[in-house]
């Protein structure tokens, strides 16, 4: 047992070397955990921002010009008027996310309790402006009507009290999310691509024959694999998680840096099993690319990191419980985004280390036979 962990060491600092030699590896994990975090994070906002808006004024009245007066940045750029008979045309030429449409006589027909009917024109296709931003333009609307039809431009009084409690992310700043979140899915990414490209790259430089008339196990090179590239994965996570998210983009982390290690770490087994096993089926990168392309889609869309799983059909919800990368996200977000402690983490643990097991045998068998074959 002693020789075994001898040789998994040994055969470890030799993967640590080969992938230093590999200048394209290593500009890849530093892109990946630095200039692709900090890209997502500040350039694929979900929040309304800077939105396009056009209106079609036939009132021209007091309160319509009061209306657009409310519409201001940061949320929307300043309203621009447009003809009635250009409504189609800009909206089919995507300039305007946004168009309002004023009926004639709007102010006269509010004053007289006729409820006249405002058009807001949605371009739909910018999903999360179009939801967010509707919702937003409506409640500025029947603000601005109801302080204008009250004659009073204090908060209008309703029969309730309610009070909005905005928990973990109090700004609704997408930023937030979107740079841990970038880091979560990339530690998926970057696992199997390393592990298998590391076993890819035996092949190629014909270094497997070697290790054959070693006396080692597959076992031993497989493990070996799996720390050595796994360790340069968490250490650019960690370097990400304090550089980028914590310094350069200045997002709170609200739970234990060191919990959220020793998950990654449990993770790393099963994933990295999952590249390796990738990579027995395929004999070049390219090969090992188109394979690997599809899982890594599917684990990173429908682990509940783009979308909550709760919004899947039962079925799906059901399915993925068989991939890691699920519950390495809820355990994941629990820590960073909530401050989740082990009491609360441990059942996303104790499933991770399961499915630890299944992959990790499920590839060495595969390994085994694939050596075989070398041989």
């Amino acid at each position: 047992m002693r020789q075994w962990f001898v040789n998994v060491f040994r055969l470890g600092l030799k993967e640590l070397s080969s992938l230093r030699a590999d200048p394209v590896l290593i500009l890849l994990i530093v892109y990946v955990f630095s200039f692709a975090v900090y890209s997502v994070a500040t350039g694929a906002k979900l929040e309304v921002s800077n939105a396009s808006v056009a209106y079609v004024d036939h009132d021209r009245s007091a309160l319509t010009g009061r209306i657009l007066g409310a519409i201001l940045p940061p949320e929307f750029n300043p309203p621009q008027e447009i003809a009635a008979d250009e409504i189609d045309s800009v909206m089919d030429s995507g300039k305007f996310v946004f168009v309002l449409s004023f009926p004639p006589a709007f102010e006269a027909d509010v004053l007289n309790g006729r409820k006249p009917q405002v058009q807001l024109n949605v371009d739909a296709t910018a999903m999360a402006q179009a939801g967010n931003g509707s919702v937003f333009l409506q409640q500025i609307i029947r603000a601005e009507v109801a302080k204008f039809v009250s004659g009073d431009d204090a908060a209008t009084t309703l029969p309730i009290d309610l009070v909005v409690r905005t928990k973990f992310n109090p700004n609704l700043n997408s930023v937030w999310f979107s740079s841990v979140m970038q880091i979560i899915n990339n530690i998926t990414i970057l696992s199997v691509l390393l592990t298998g490209a590391a076993l890819i790259r035996e092949r190629e430089h014909g270094t497997i024959e070697h290790l054959l008339v070693m006396p080692v196990t597959p076992s031993e090179i497989m493990v070996a694999k799996i720390w050595a590239n796994g360790l340069a994965i968490v250490v650019a996570a960690i370097l990400s998680l304090w550089l980028v998210v914590q310094t350069v983009l200045a997002v709170p982390i609200a739970g234990s840096i060191p919990l959220f290690v020793f998950g990654a770490v449990l993770y790393l087994v099963s994933v990295t099993g999952l590249g390796i096993l990738l990579a027995t089926f395929t004999t070049s990168m390219p090969q090992f690319g188109l394979l690997s392309l599809p899982v890594l889609v599917i684990m990173n869309l429908l682990s509940g990191s783009t979308t909550p799983m709760e919004s899947m059909p039962v079925w799906l919800q059901n399915v993925m419980q068989l991939s890691p990368s699920t519950h390495f996200v809820a355990f994941s977000q629990a820590i960073l985004y909530r401050g989740a402690g082990l009491e609360i983490v441990w059942p996303d643990m104790v499933v991770m280390v399961a499915l630890n097991a299944v992959f990790f045998f499920v590839a060495l068998k595969r390994f085994r036979v694939t050596m075989a074959t070398v041989h």
